[in-house]
């Protein structure tokens, strides 16, 4: 009894390590809610990043995680966690591009498989970005709306151009300077498409020195957005009811009054008459 026991505390695995795999946990639970089908995978790939990430299971995809000896107690450990990151991955796709990778060897050669195959940043992509930026006006939009679809554009911009971002520390300063050159054009780029009722707020906000963060720009636009929708009219309910009323008596043919002009020659004598 005492050897069992010892052996079942030998084979435990504690919940930070990689091998560690929640009951929760099974070969059928996608990774992120919407399938990837070819379309928009730099979005698919941050949220399958970060659901492995919370899984602790990233090295297993990198190739830092790499598969012990055959003879080794944690062999089989390493090959469970690596096939279910594998089915994760794989029920995150659609059905024809899980297809075309489903006899992958591992979850790290799968993956290198979808970033070679679709991680490709490419002049038509960049211009195809740039382009929905410089058209994207608010139009019917309100500002919540126009807001969230451009900094959407935005950040898939950004990571198109990952690879091209300095990790160097900077001493001078000049990173910092055209980090917030950076922000402050588009910041204006969102103020020109605005309708011009913002017309007001707008130069406001232009005015400022130095120019606002983006989203503190947004803050102060749905305060004006608001205010506008409780504005009164120009003229009141009363005064409209009021118009209305005398407009009704006079083409009802009830009782009113009617001035004429005597004759040509007594222009200064007038005739009243009542009927």
């Amino acid at each position: 009894m005492t050897k069992v026991t010892t052996q079942a505390t030998a084979t435990r695995i504690d919940i930070s390590s990689v091998f560690y795999v929640h009951p929760s946990d099974n070969p059928g639970t996608p990774l992120v809610p919407a399938q990837y089908d070819g379309v928009g995978y730099r979005s698919w790939r941050r949220g399958i990043l970060r659901a492995l990430s919370v899984k602790n299971k990233l090295v297993f995809i990198d190739g830092s995680c790499v598969k012990p000896a055959e003879n080794s107690p944690q062999s089989r450990q390493w090959q469970r966690c690596d096939d279910m990151v594998t089915s994760w991955i794989l029920n995150s796709l659609t059905k024809e591009i899980a297809d075309s990778v489903e006899y992958v060897n591992n979850s790290s050669e799968l993956w290198k498989e979808l970033e070679d195959r679709y991680d490709q940043t490419n002049g038509a992509k960049l211009y195809q970005i740039q382009k929905e930026i410089d058209d994207l006006t608010q139009g019917t939009l309100d500002i919540t709306v126009y807001y969230t679809r451009l900094k959407k554009l935005w950040e898939e911009l950004n990571t198109l151009n990952t690879k091209s971002i300095c990790t160097c520390t900077c001493t001078c300063g000049a990173k910092d300077s055209m980090h917030k050159s950076e922000k402050d054009r588009r910041l204006i780029q969102f103020l020109m498409g605005l309708n011009e009722v913002y017309t007001v707020i707008r130069g406001n906000i232009l005015m400022m020195n130095p120019l606002p963060s983006t989203a503190h720009a947004f803050s102060l636009l749905i305060q004006e957005e608001k205010q506008r929708e409780y504005r009164p009219t120009s003229r009141t309910p009363m005064e409209s009811i009021s118009l209305n009323a005398n407009a009704g008596r006079g083409s009802q043919g009830g009782r009113g009054y009617r001035t004429k002009f005597s004759s040509n020659n007594d222009l200064g004598n007038k005739v009243t008459e009542v009927f």
